[in-house]
């Protein structure tokens, strides 16, 4: 059973709903200026320029996030963040950890619904970063377009970020993991970098409040390419969702278990 920790305070605070809705419009500002600004001009920049807008609109949401909000990011395990080809299997809880990771990767690319690509100006940058887009529609079609999508952007050295699960899932919820990251795995031969985070605690899914505090997004130890299908889905699955248990207890201020601690692998 957890117990409430006597040495670490938590890093929620208290509940905001008008700072939300003042993020949020100022939010769809920023998006509408970046799109209005630079967006006539994706097509013509190399894509490496168009990377470096959508990087620092990021790190625009980041500090719009801290200053209105509340809300800090802190990135832990940044050793363990890849340099070259590689995947990216990353717990989902929120809309932050979207736009949160993305300046701490080299080259990433991520994997989406092909929807996101048909809005105005926005989706331009997102063909332009040649991300890969899916039609979740398409069945069994739609594994193959990810795993063509996916070797060429290894094949450019850039790390691969998906959501296992396939969708935000919230804090406490039983896991729900889909074989597309395995295919991936087993297809592309290449290593797998897990991410705990516990962005839910301060955003929850599907409510209009908010709560202050510091969250973390955690790279942890890299599983190596090559290992059994099985073998490695049960080691991705157990390292991320012990990691992410733990990070969770920590913003309650709750001491974490054995094994979560030992999975978390905190400050490492």
């Amino acid at each position: 059973m957890l117990r409430l920790s006597a040495s670490a305070a938590p890093r929620r605070g208290r509940r905001v709903y008008w700072r939300v809705a003042a993020f949020n419009v100022a939010m769809v500002a920023l998006v509408c200026i970046v799109t209005l600004v630079a967006g006539p001009f994706t097509l013509l920049l190399p894509r490496d320029r168009v990377r470096g807008v959508a990087t620092w609109w990021c790190r625009a949401n980041l500090w719009l996030l801290k200053t209105i909000v509340g809300i800090d990011l802190e990135v832990r395990g940044r050793e363990h963040i890849p340099q070259g080809a590689a995947l990216v299997a990353m717990k989902h809880q929120s809309q932050l950890e979207t736009f949160g990771v993305m300046p701490f990767l080299p080259d990433p690319v991520f994997v989406l619904k092909r929807e996101l690509t048909w809005l105005p100006f926005f989706g331009w940058f997102l063909i332009r970063l040649k991300m890969i887009a899916i039609n979740r529609s398409a069945g069994s079609d739609a594994l193959t377009q990810m795993l063509t999508q996916a070797a060429a952007a290894a094949q450019a050295g850039r790390q691969i970020v998906i959501f296992p699960e396939g969708t935000r899932r919230e804090v406490d919820a039983p896991p729900r993991y889909k074989q597309g990251v395995v295919h991936l795995y087993e297809r592309l031969g290449l290593p797998c970098t897990p991410v705990a985070i516990d962005t839910g605690a301060f955003w929850p899914k599907g409510r209009l409040e908010r709560r202050q505090g510091r969250a973390v997004i955690q790279f942890l130890e890299p599983i190596p390419a090559g290992l059994k299908r099985e073998t490695f889905q049960k080691l991705m699955i157990e390292r991320i969702e012990g990691a992410t248990n733990a990070l969770i207890a920590e913003a309650r201020g709750v001491e974490p278990t054995e094994p979560e601690r030992n999975a978390a692998n905190l400050r490492s």
